[in-house]
């Protein structure tokens, strides 16, 4: 990967999310298909997306257990993606059967989707980590574990707060995937997100690949604003 900007297709159904592709198809962007559009369209929005030269990232955050997982990934390793995840708190069992599972499905001669781990969601945050979720190390500490255990389990990166980017590398190395969400300009809004940077602070932090959302698809002008984005990422602005 070329340190892409993925653009987060939020959206309730086809209609806005092809309307939106439509906007910056001359670019052939790289998407994010969410829980959201793929329980609401199926297969069929990532044969659209694909017709229109996306690249694809299906992001279902995938936690069973491991043959459930492992079964599942197969059947979206057919879907012929770019980039699908798991939850990092499934274990190295699961984390290792869903690369068993991608590999199974994907057709000869082609390599499986890239597979990251989500350490903790962006809108986590310290006290819920404790107080909640009864994990009483820090956010830092936890993300590190959690980030060395799916490199461990021969995964290609993980999701996190381009925050905890530098941490990351340095225990698994500047070849391991960093893809960071949370991205934000600084006049917008953090709704519902808390470890959030600007494009320019996650270019400075070693990301290798961030995800963009609402800046973009809650523009009055996504495509000028796709293009500022894109720009400040690539430290052109």
């Amino acid at each position: 990967m070329n340190k892409p900007l993925i653009v987060a297709l939020d959206f309730p159904s086809s209609n806005e999310a092809l309307s939106l592709v439509s906007q910056l198809e001359i670019y052939h962007p790289f998407v994010k298909v969410g829980m959201e559009l793929y329980y609401k369209e199926g297969p069929a929005i990532i044969e659209e997306l694909k017709m229109k030269n996306c690249n694809i990232f299906l992001d279902l955050k995938l936690h069973d257990i491991p043959n459930t997982v492992k079964q599942a990934m197969k059947q979206l390793a057919r879907l012929e993606v770019d980039l699908v995840n798991v939850h990092a708190a499934g274990g190295k069992v699961m984390m290792e059967a869903a690369l068993e599972g991608l590999e199974a499905g994907s057709r000869v001669g082609r390599k499986r989707p890239k597979c990251i781990a989500v350490t903790q969601l962006t809108s986590t945050t310290e006290n819920m980590l404790t107080e909640e979720l009864l994990i009483h190390s820090s956010m830092e500490t936890t993300i590190k574990l959690y980030a060395a255990l799916a490199k461990e389990s021969g995964l290609d990166g993980v999701v996190c707060s381009a925050l905890e980017v530098p941490s990351i590398k340095e225990v698994c190395g500047n070849n391991f995937l960093a893809i960071t969400p949370g991205i934000r300009n600084s006049e917008d809004n953090n709704h519902d997100q808390h470890r959030i940077v600007s494009p320019v602070q996650a270019n400075r932090l070693g990301s290798d690949v961030i995800v963009v959302g609402r800046s973009i698809t809650g523009a009055k002008d996504p495509h000028s604003a796709y293009l500022r984005m894109k720009s400040e990422w690539e430290g052109l602005l």
